[in-house]
């Protein structure tokens, strides 16, 4: 629209711009050296990334599914087991556990945090499950104690959905670092993204490492010895080039991140839209910021009409999808997940993203709150839930 600052939801060309040299110098190197798949790029990214996430092990692979997909399969899960995770998350998590041969098992998540909630486990646990697969959801880690402590006495394994959250911690422990296994994306979009598909699976356990090291690579244990079956599912050099150079700058980028969640906290502080409460134990690493409205799409609608990027993560839960309907699930199985999906708004977020452009993003939500009353947000009377502090004994700093 003429007059309008346009303010996209994400902007990858301007992180670019900064850091094109590097990016550039690093791409040319690869395709100088004519090594294009599992070679230095890979094994230099590998080794800082498993110290990045504070653990023995990183293995690389093609993408964010592969990465479950192959960390599910290291650990033993297959058919006939059972999974446990939420279904308010991106469809990967649950495809990943029907490709290894498990079904999925959705427990809820809880209304504060939004990611799964600790006291929905032990119900859902039954002879055939073997795993928790708890989501970080939007860049904040589940509530990992009491996960951890659930699959240590029932002896499951803990694969920790990380997608959305590197650099992520809880209780001082990086995301990937706490379970048995952590599972990244360098998907574009990520906080840390390559210029394609990309993903790894990090672990302190070397036999987990080394199983997916054939898992990703045709099951080779050296050229032409395949010793099981696998999978091509390889980072190539450019990729590994790529996240090596970002690598660098991931901590400022998350710290730029931060200061723009806080400064949206503040100028939403007297409108009627839940933010994001993580709490003091957490760092919340805003791979996406999310308010909660009651009115999300008519305030979605004004946004855009002003030029303004905004999304939603995710409209359709999991368990509601069409594609996923086999699993049994029906509407007002999970009542929190379903009404964070009626809610949630996801606003533009991105190291690049200048402080005036934050404040005209809201300067547009108060519009939408002004010209309709009912734009209320989850804090309301309604859903009393919503506006619940981290006070749960179980959950005290």
């Amino acid at each position: 629209m003429e007059g309008i600052n346009l303010i996209p939801f994400l902007d990858l060309k301007a992180q670019y711009v900064q850091i094109r040299p590097e990016i550039d110098a690093a791409v040319a190197r690869v395709i100088g050296s004519g090594h294009f798949v599992l070679g230095p790029e890979v094994t230099a990214f590998e080794e800082r990334f498993a110290d990045y996430c504070r653990t023995a092990h990183c293995r690389a692979v093609n993408s964010g599914t592969s990465a479950l997909h192959l960390a599910l399969l290291a650990a033993g899960i297959g058919p006939g087991d059972e999974v446990i995770t939420v279904s308010m998350t991106f469809v990967a998590t649950t495809a990943a556990i029907l490709y290894s041969g498990a079904r999925p098992v959705f427990v809820d998540v809880d209304p504060v945090t939004w990611t799964m909630d600790p006291g929905l486990i032990e119900a859902a646990i039954t002879p055939r499950t073997k795993a928790i697969l708890p989501v970080h959801l939007h860049g904040l880690m589940a509530d990992m104690d009491p996960i951890t402590e659930i699959a240590r006495r029932h002896g499951l394994v803990v694969i920790e959905d990380a997608a959305q959250a590197h650099g992520a911690e809880y209780r001082g422990r990086r995301a990937g670092s706490v379970g048995d296994l952590g599972c990244f994306s360098f998907y574009p979009g990520k906080n840390l993204g390559a210029f394609g598909e990309g993903g790894a699976v990090v672990t302190d356990r070397p036999e987990f490492a080394r199983r997916v090291s054939l898992l990703r690579d045709w099951g080779q244990e050296s050229k032409y010895d395949h010793i099981i079956a696998g999978y091509n599912c390889r980072m190539d050099e450019i990729q590994s080039a790529i996240l090596n150079v970002k690598l660098d700058y991931i901590e400022r980028w998350t710290e730029a991140r931060r200061s723009l969640a806080e400064r949206y906290d503040a100028l939403l502080s007297d409108l009627p839209f839940a933010r994001p409460q993580p709490p003091r134990h957490a760092r919340h690493v805003y791979h996406v910021y999310a308010v909660r409205s009651q009115g999300r799409d008519d305030a979605l609608t004004l946004l855009r009409d002003a030029g303004i990027g905004a999304g939603i993560h995710y409209p359709v839960p999991v368990h509601l999808q069409k594609a996923y309907a086999e699993l049994g699930y029906r509407a007002g199985d999970f009542p929190v997940t379903e009404m964070l999906a009626d809610e949630f708004l996801s606003l533009p977020i991105y190291p690049e993203l200048l402080p005036e452009q934050a404040a005209e993003v809201v300067t547009t939500l108060r519009s939408a709150a002004a010209l309709r009353p009912s734009v209320a947000g989850s804090g309301g009377a309604e859903h009393p839930q919503s506006v619940m502090t981290w006070s749960h004994n179980r959950r005290a700093s």
